[in-house]
């Protein structure tokens, strides 16, 4: 058969341009390495899939060229997703901080709108077929993929990488689009995972592994980035919605400060206290805050059993640095089995921004997470890859 494109990968982009691709009357063919389509949709959220945020603009996405992402999300708004989306029964239920995931429905939900439309419009998805190698003859790539244990040819003016990024090798994760990207000389922002928790070791290592299953509501912050969510203890470090967004941020080596509560001044509430009650004990006036098991953890800096009226100045101080400005050194990350998304990829430098057509690689197109757009968590990079998805599909 004749195609207009070939599509390595099935993920959010893959799928999203095989469906754009065939609402405009172009015939794709999607590849993918693993043996279904969608795999990590299915898994995200727990298998609820935030699909995308309501709050979604170019300031919640990480790259070396901040503006990147404008074009692309000026021509597939959040509003297109809800959209699209909606025609196919899947209207949004908003969570927290605009994080929109199906209503009643799941992630299963959300990859079968692609599956069905794919069927419908004849856009054929292989799994199971993994590429061995692609060259460009005469203004054709010729693409060679093994499945069912044969080798099989395909052939097509142009070609869209979409296979993602580095997280969770266990479901077939790999760096195809960086080694394609390489061996045409593109260049590769620095990589590392990203969403991911933080690992503590070390003298500090039986502190926390103590607190493990604690999860305090916080301000977590570095000298670029400040989120305000929960974090979670855990026995290896610290997790958590607050600890995954500032792992984006985060470089080894650096520390982070931890206001352990954000939306009070607890000298002021200590003070207020101690003018109607002097003789309460630290212990009760932080258990108020805490989890007992989390206030007597906080006893290694604090004195605990002390009542409020005779706490010293250097106590107070202490205090103050305590909840307001917890520093942590992480010794590294959970790694890519953990990481929800990859931070770097091909450097948009080598991208239009306009089409997402590679400057070196004419009729060759990325998108989604293999290019060095990081979005935080909570629907973001959903909605990067399926604006990637469809600007690549007006230009094949």
């Amino acid at each position: 058969m004749d195609y207009d494109a070939i599509i390595i990968g099935a993920g959010a982009c893959g799928l999203m341009c095989a469906v754009q691709a065939g609402f405009l009357g172009k015939k794709v063919i999607v590849l993918e390495k693993a043996d279904k389509p969608g795999a990590k949709i299915l898994i995200s959220g727990g298998g609820r899939c935030n699909y995308t945020n309501i709050g979604a603009t170019h300031e919640q996405f990480i790259s070396a060229n901040e503006h990147f992402v404008k074009s692309a999300f000026k021509q597939w708004t959040v509003e297109d997703t809800i959209s699209f989306f909606e025609t196919y029964g899947i209207y949004g239920a908003e969570k927290t901080l605009g994080q929109l995931f199906p209503d009643g429905k799941n992630a299963k939900d959300v990859v079968e709108v692609f599956t069905s439309l794919c069927a419908e419009m004849e856009q054929q998805i292989i799994c199971s077929a993994e590429v061995i190698a692609i060259e460009n003859e005469q203004g054709q790539y010729q693409v060679n993929y093994q499945h069912n244990g044969k080798i099989k040819t395909l052939k097509s003016p142009k070609l869209v990488i979409a296979t993602g990024g580095l997280p969770i090798p266990k479901m077939g994760a790999t760096d195809f689009a960086l080694r394609f990207a390489k061996k045409h000389q593109l260049n590769i922002v620095e990589t590392a995972p990203a969403l991911v928790p933080l690992t503590i070791t070390g003298k500090d290592e039986a502190w926390f592994t103590q607190l493990s299953g604690n999860s305090v509501f916080c301000r977590v912050s570095n000298e670029e980035m400040s989120f305000e969510e929960n974090i979670l203890f855990t026995h290896w470090g610290l997790s958590g919605p607050a600890i995954l967004q500032i792992s984006s941020y985060w470089r080894p080596g650096q520390e982070i400060e931890i206001d352990l509560l954000p939306n009070q001044n607890i000298t002021a509430v200590l003070n207020t206290e101690r003018q109607q009650n002097g003789r309460v004990h630290l212990a009760t006036l932080l258990n108020r805050f805490y989890t007992k098991k989390f206030t007597d953890a906080l006893g290694k800096f604090l004195p605990l059993s002390k009542t409020i009226a005779d706490l010293t100045k250097a106590e107070m101080e202490q205090l103050e640095q305590t909840i307001h400005h917890f520093k942590v050194k992480p010794a590294g990350d959970k790694g890519y089995d953990k990481a929800e998304v990859m931070r770097g990829g091909i450097d948009t430098n080598e991208l239009s921004s306009k089409t997402l057509e590679s400057k070196k690689m004419p009729a060759c197109y990325f998108g989604g997470e293999c290019v060095d757009v990081t979005g935080w968590l909570g629907g973001y990079n959903f909605q990067w890859a399926w604006a990637s998805g469809y600007v690549i599909a007006q230009n094949l």
